[in-house]
């Protein structure tokens, strides 16, 4: 249940294009793509694939359009993504995308040969042309570059690149049987898509198996597509429900049985969120080659115990070498590297590697040695790392985002790999944003950590970008940000105390004609749950998309707080605050911050207060309108969990613990739960085609408020999903119905 956003993130030379390319080629989710000596990125660029030097701007075509042509074709194959090979002598080509629950991630796969045995250009061929079109998923090649590996329909092939033979090495693959991908809840919870990795000589494939078979369907209804109505059967485990059994197997690349790893547990109540085979430079704990070995993580259902095991796949063992627990959850690396939320931190050859934990109370980074028996804590401090952003150990250094002064901002830090840095002991980490550009600062730093992609915002001014030198953080290309060149717009950041002597962060948009005498309607903006923050100082703070027209110019104070449990740099104390207590201590917070901040401006109009937000906001508009009518006169909410046993048992288990056993939690915070005390102005909004929160969650509630004869306003989309955006004039209609109600349940202007 996520929080709606957007987030924003090569030259030949010798052997190698892409940095990275050590590994088997793949497709990466960072935004650039660097060379390996990370002096210039790879774009894609009017349809075909060009170097650029970061430092000159110059361009160099290295796959053209007419490269890009099939045989006979009148025009190229659209290029929505590509990697090379290790030597750069082959790029794969992904297009005619389709999507896939969240992203595009299933299409078709070509391979380019960029170079002939006598030099010449090579041709381009589709890979898996015998299976369905916009079928095949996270297609990779080999490390040696001889084989392409891919899944369509839930099965794992293998194809050889010379001769284009196909070997099918999984045959069991069915829509619950999944093999080298992943279930609904394992990519919508942990960020879980590409399942399969091919090990470093390039002989043997790990994949994941999802057994989803036990899992109840959901079935959505589409009532418009046809004359007679249809199902659409979607596997989704309830919060109580057991997990999908998991396993992880090793498959030869020309076929054969699989290896299952002999991984403890019952796969019904574990998850497997992580894995990867050690680097081919990496020696075991006695000093021998390490081939054949992968280490995993493992989380209990309950998401609170977390353990790797380093398997022998040759053995079939598995032996833990690091175990930790947490009181509420611990939470994984999708956290801090939405970019890549699978892959593995590797150092010292593989002999070690990165490890994100908040054992001491606060988000920090260690160094493990591959056996676990050796642990360094990289960042000392009372502050949370929020953020890895690069490893550049030819540097020593480790890069990282924090605000370890104030939450809703973001800064470049650096600490030493080794630890210390100092004969004293640990060394504080070193800022290298500007300390003149106070705000929210993004970075893709090149391999070496000598360059950068730097972008900057905050509450004035509009997203910036230029490379930058690292560490100085001198301009190489691009103009220098400026702050404060928004004109016009009153953004006032500030923080409120509760009357729980909690302090929250809060943003306040104020109207353009703002007159302290008068008194102005507020609207709230609220997530409230552990999947997203409302309050980063960013330029979209104080702005209202779902709003048809300006908000300031009608008169509107528009304004967001971020309560206790939201995942924000305030420590994981903070941040588990809310364990067993979503629908209530956040709640609460929001309710208690409205109230102190009424307190301190008189030119609020507290009977006109009104409250909106999407998905996890849904649900705290909900219960804030339920649980604090005499506050929340109006509200808007927007596919909302109105009831908390609906929702799917990954997220709603690892912030509730297991209804089996605290069923009145649930029940607690769930919006139905208060809805009879319902006394201001509701429009509730869902998408009946919503596979994440489903559409069953508004008829329950419809069906209480009917119980208690409440009046509200409600409105269906048909057969759209979760962001409500799919079909002709959707958005524009979302938006009129979202306006008209709030100017009218929440009229605007000073008074």
């Amino acid at each position: 249940m996520h929080l709606f956003r957007i987030r924003l993130a090569a030259v030949l030379l010798g052997t190698s294009l892409l940095a990275g390319s050590s590994a088997s080629a793949q497709f990466r989710s960072r935004a650039l793509r660097w060379s390996a000596d990370g002096n210039a990125v790879v774009n894609i660029a009017n349809g075909a694939i060009t170097r650029t030097d970061v430092r000159s701007g110059q361009e160099t075509p290295l796959i053209t359009t007419a490269q890009l042509t099939p045989d006979g074709a009148k025009a190229p194959i659209t290029v929505a993504d590509f990697a090379f090979s290790r030597d750069s002598s082959q790029v794969l080509i992904f297009t005619n995308t389709a999507r896939v629950w969240r992203y595009n991630t299933r299409g078709d796969y070509y391979l380019l040969s960029r170079q002939t045995a006598g030099g010449r250009p090579g041709q381009l061929r589709q890979i898996g042309a015998k299976q369905p079109a916009q079928s095949l998923l996270y297609a990779k090649l080999s490390p040696d570059g001889k084989r392409v590996a891919y899944v369509s329909k839930n099965n794992l092939y293998s194809e050889e690149v010379a001769t284009g033979k196909v070997t099918q090495l999984t045959t069991d693959g069915t829509r619950k049987r999944i093999n080298g991908t992943f279930d609904w809840a394992y990519e919508e919870e942990f960020g879980c898509r590409d399942g399969f990795r091919w090990s470093p000589d390039s002989k043997q494939i790990l994949y994941w198996q999802v057994d989803a078979s036990g899992i109840r369907d959901f079935l959505m209804i589409n009532n418009t597509d046809s004359i007679y109505s249809f199902t659409i059967p979607v596997e989704y485990p309830k919060v109580g429900e057991a997990p999908s059994p998991t396993r992880l197997g090793v498959v030869s690349a020309t076929g054969g049985p699989t290896r299952w790893l002999p991984i403890p547990g019952d796969p019904a109540q574990h998850y497997l969120v992580r894995a990867e085979w050690f680097p081919s430079s990496a020696s075991d704990p006695a000093g021998r080659e390490s081939a054949g070995r992968v280490i995993v993580q493992q989380l209990n259902r309950k998401q609170n115990q977390s353990t790797l095991f380093v398997c022998q796949t040759a053995k079939n063992t598995a032996t833990p070498i690091f175990t930790e627990t947490d009181n509420a959850w611990i939470d994984i690396k999708a956290r801090w590297d939405r970019d890549d939320p699978t892959g593995w931190e590797w150092t010292q050859n593989g002999n070690a590697f990165l490890w994100v934990s908040e054992k001491d109370g606060w988000r920090h980074i260690y160094q493990l040695s591959s056996d676990g028996k050796q642990q360094t804590l990289l960042t000392p401090g009372n502050y949370d790392m929020s953020e890895l952003e690069r490893i550049d150990e030819r540097g020593g250094y480790v890069y990282f985002t924090a605000s370890p002064d104030n939450a809703t901002q973001r800064y470049l830090y650096r600490v030493p790999l080794n630890g210390k840095g100092q004969e004293t002991g640990p060394r504080p980490a070193e800022r290298l944003s500007p300390t003149t550009l106070a705000g929210t600062h993004g970075y893709d730093i090149s391999p070496n950590g000598t360059l950068a992609m730097h972008t900057f915002t905050n509450r004035s001014t509009p997203s910036t970008r230029a490379w930058v030198s690292l560490p100085d953080h001198a301009i190489v290309r691009g103009n220098a940000p400026k702050a404060n060149t928004a004109k016009g717009k009153n953004v006032r950041f500030f923080t409120v105390t509760t009357a729980e002597n909690v302090t929250l962060d809060g943003w306040m948009a104020l109207p353009t004609d703002f007159d302290s005498t008068k008194r102005y309607p507020i609207v709230f903006y609220v997530y409230g749950e552990p999947a997203g923050t409302t309050t980063n100082d960013v330029f979209s703070a104080g702005q209202n998309d779902l709003f048809a027209g300006d908000m300031a110019k009608e008169g509107y104070i528009y304004a967001a707080l971020d309560n206790r449990g939201t995942p924000t740099l305030k420590g994981a104390a903070w941040r588990k605050s809310i364990y067993r207590q979503i629908g209530r201590i956040n709640i609460r917070d929001q309710a208690q911050g409205a109230q102190a901040l009424f307190k301190q401006h008189s030119f609020i109009d507290t009977s006109r207060v009104a409250v909106w937000g999407w998905s996890g906001g849904g649900s705290t508009t909900l219960n804030l309108l339920f649980q604090y009518p005499a506050i929340y006169k109006t509200g808007i909410a927007v596919a909302a969990v109105a009831n908390q046993l609906t929702y799917d048992n990954i997220y709603q288990e690892r912030y509730m613990g297991l209804p089996q056993e605290n069923r009145d939690d649930f029940v607690s915070g769930s919006p139905i739960s208060h809805a009879k005390n319902l006394r201001g102005n509701l429009l509730y909004i869902h998408g009946t085609g919503d596979d994440n929160v489903h559409y069953a969650n508004a008829e329950m509630l419809i069906n209480e408020l009917i119980k208690y004869n409440k009046s509200f306003q409600m409105m269906a989309y048909p057969n759209r999903s979760h962001g409500i955006s799919e079909g002709a004039g959707t958005r524009q209609h979302l938006s009129s119905l979202y306006t008209s109600f709030l100017k009218t349940h929440c009229p605007p202007g000073g008074r």
